[in-house]
């Protein structure tokens, strides 16, 4: 095994070495097939086709990685909370797999280093470190097996990530939260778009929420859906004293 692992070592190109070195040392284990690790830093803007004459991007390892973490964390929470019923588990396993906490996975391995991409890095939105990081997950997969991937997101995910009684209290959308509170005090509410005079080169746009006919915050962000959520979350600290006494 030695002789054979001295072989593929040598016969390694120097970037691939790199490469090899490098995610060695992320994965605490050393990959046998390059292949899928490369294959889960490629972006679908490179237009690479593989040799099965299907795309070579991390779209469907994205899609692999996603599956194999859920279960992953799903079996944990199952484990470690025996009082949890079905929807407190599911819950609890949306606020672990968050698109937040994702993102946040992937800037902390900062696998963005490895990102083959046509498009400037400046331009990529929030979602592609958690979405390289799901990439990352199903490469381990098809790799190394169930084992090695279980092992690697409870190295990586759950010890240093996961805490029961912390996440307990986490929010996961504040504009479902200000949803939820408006329905049932039978409160008015709208998110309205204003007109963005911000000089920046990228566009932002801009929402108000308004309850019962009065703007509760305003929130500007580089897409209607996060500056509805921006606006939830300001709104909810504003009014914080009277929603949870509700």
């Amino acid at each position: 095994m030695r002789f054979l692992n001295k072989i593929l070592k040598n016969s390694r190109s120097p970037e691939d070495g790199i490469f090899f070195e490098k995610i060695t040392e992320i994965l605490g284990f050393k990959p046998l097939n390059l292949v899928y690790y490369k294959k889960a830093f490629t972006h679908r803007s490179t237009n690479k086709i593989g040799e099965n004459g299907f795309p070579f991007n991390y779209e469907r390892l994205e899609f692999l990685g996603d599956a194999m973490l859920g279960s992953v964390i799903a079996a944990h929470l199952y484990k470690e909370v025996p009082s949890g019923d079905e929807g407190y588990l599911t819950k609890m396993r949306s606020k672990i797999v968050s698109r937040e906490n994702l993102n946040e996975l992937g800037k902390d391995l900062k696998l963005i280093q490895f990102v083959e991409s046509k498009v400037n890095p400046q331009h990529f939105s929030e979602n592609i470190y958690g979405n390289i990081f799901e990439g990352l997950i199903g490469a381990i997969y098809l790799d190394r097996g169930f084992e090695y991937c279980e092992n690697f997101i409870s190295k990586k995910v759950l010890k240093p990530y996961v805490n029961i009684p912390q996440l307990e209290g986490k929010v996961i959308s504040y504009k479902s939260l200000i949803i939820e509170w408006c329905q049932k005090e039978k409160k008015k509410f709208i998110f309205e778009p204003f007109e963005d005079t911000g000089n920046e080169d990228q566009r932002f746009f801009g929402v108000k929420l308004i309850i019962d006919e009065k703007t509760v915050s305003r929130a500007r962000e580089t897409s209607k859906k996060r500056a509805e959520e921006k606006a939830a979350k300001r709104a909810y600290f504003v009014l914080q004293n009277i929603i949870t006494k509700s």
